[in-house]
């Protein structure tokens, strides 16, 4: 019975297939759990950074900062993409990649000239392909987000709009919604906006600057982009790893199925041999 051998070779491969996908959605499930206690923990640091500045510059208002200068006319601007190592993750690339080349396109088709700062390798890998132009990038950044892997590709961002070489800077992210829910996102990070400097407090804040508030305030400003950057970062592995969790089972459910049809099927063949073995058998009786 070739055929039933052929499906019961087909049966083990997907048990296997199978076994390999429950294992990665576990995994994923663990992994998933410790980025949402990451990402939450990130929020507090950049909310006191971002009030700090907004006192700050309220304090100030005559202070003029290469990175708090909005530009008349945009030349030219940069997008840090960000998307996950790994793929196995569902739809949430593609969903990101959409919306990171909406956004290139708008700016294309505004006579705006992109520079593109990819963290992850897969945006990396679609850049290259569109022949985009990548300044800077940072691959292999593990489960776990380190700001030192963020420093070299934000510093170089940095020095760019400082030297008016970009007018503006975006950030391209998956947020995270809910362990079912993921949606791509687009902030504007630099120029910053008035909506950045809103504090609730009405009473006016004076300080003492060491050595002086321009300083401060350079440092303040760069300091509260990274921790933007790195909540960007804490709350896309969240989404790579519940994508992943779902995408696994989703497999891992779909398995089940496919072993569910072949053992139909090979149970229908072996039913269907045995009955022509049984005909033969009644048909030779009965000619003898």
């Amino acid at each position: 019975m070739a055929v039933g051998k052929e499906i019961l070779t087909k049966i083990r491969s997907v048990q296997n297939t199978q076994k390999i996908t429950r294992a990665m959605q576990m995994v994923a499930t663990s992994k998933m759990r410790k980025t949402q206690e990451r990402m939450r923990a990130a929020r507090p640091y950049a909310e006191k950074v971002r009030t700090v500045m907004a006192h700050l510059a309220q304090a100030n208002t005559d202070l003029e900062h290469p990175l708090l200068q909005s530009r008349d006319v945009v030349k030219r601007a940069g997008i840090i993409l960000m998307t996950s190592d790994k793929g196995l993750c569902g739809g949430l690339n593609v969903n990101t990649l959409k919306r990171f080349f909406a956004q290139v396109k708008d700016l294309q088709d505004k006579g705006i000239e992109v520079d593109v700062c990819c963290l992850g390798q897969k945006g990396l890998a679609a850049c290259q392909r569109a022949r985009l132009n990548v300044v800077a990038s940072a691959t292999q950044l593990g489960d776990v987000p380190k700001m030192e892997k963020l420093i070299g590709p934000l510093t170089v961002l940095f020095k760019q709009y400082a030297e008016g070489e970009l007018d503006a800077l975006y950030i391209v992210y998956s947020r995270f919604i809910n362990t079912m829910k993921q949606e791509p996102a687009t902030e504007q990070l630099l120029p910053l906006t008035s909506e950045h400097m809103v504090v609730e407090h009405s009473h006016s804040w004076d300080y003492l600057y060491e050595p002086n508030a321009l300083s401060v305030m350079e440092f303040l400003v760069k300091r509260y982009i990274e921790s933007v950057v790195f909540e960007a970062m804490a709350e896309n592995m969240a989404s790579e790893q519940a994508a992943r969790m779902v995408a696994m089972k989703s497999a891992t459910d779909n398995a089940g199925n496919t072993i569910k049809q072949l053992r139909l099927v090979y149970n229908k063949a072996r039913q269907a041999a045995i009955t022509t073995e049984l005909s033969e058998i009644v048909a030779g009786a009965a000619a003898v």
